[in-house]
């Protein structure tokens, strides 16, 4: 697991069952994650929490961490992400 953070913001990646998995801790204390294989190559999955029922699909890594920074409440330009999880999309 690799782990970094920023203004209040925590993102945490780690890979589990099959997956490459970005999860974030808000300042408010709301959760958010993206999922996505660990071939790389399928769309990414934003969940409430790494565990949860997805809310979405994008191609984009982009467009899911802006969907990530609204269920957190901060811009996505404020995410910090790991380098690992830096290539996540298509």
């Amino acid at each position: 697991m690799t782990e970094k953070t920023a203004d209040g913001i925590t993102a945490r990646y780690f890979e589990r069952d099959g997956e490459r998995v970005l999860a974030f801790d808000g300042p408010s204390g709301a959760t958010a994650a993206v999922a996505q294989n660990v071939e790389g190559y399928a769309m990414l999955k934003v969940r409430p929490t790494a565990d949860g029922d997805e809310l979405e699909r994008y191609y984009g890594f982009d467009m899911a961490l802006d969907h990530v920074g609204e269920l957190l409440g901060v811009a996505p330009g404020d995410l910090p992400v790991p380098d690992e999880a830096a290539d996540m999309g298509m």
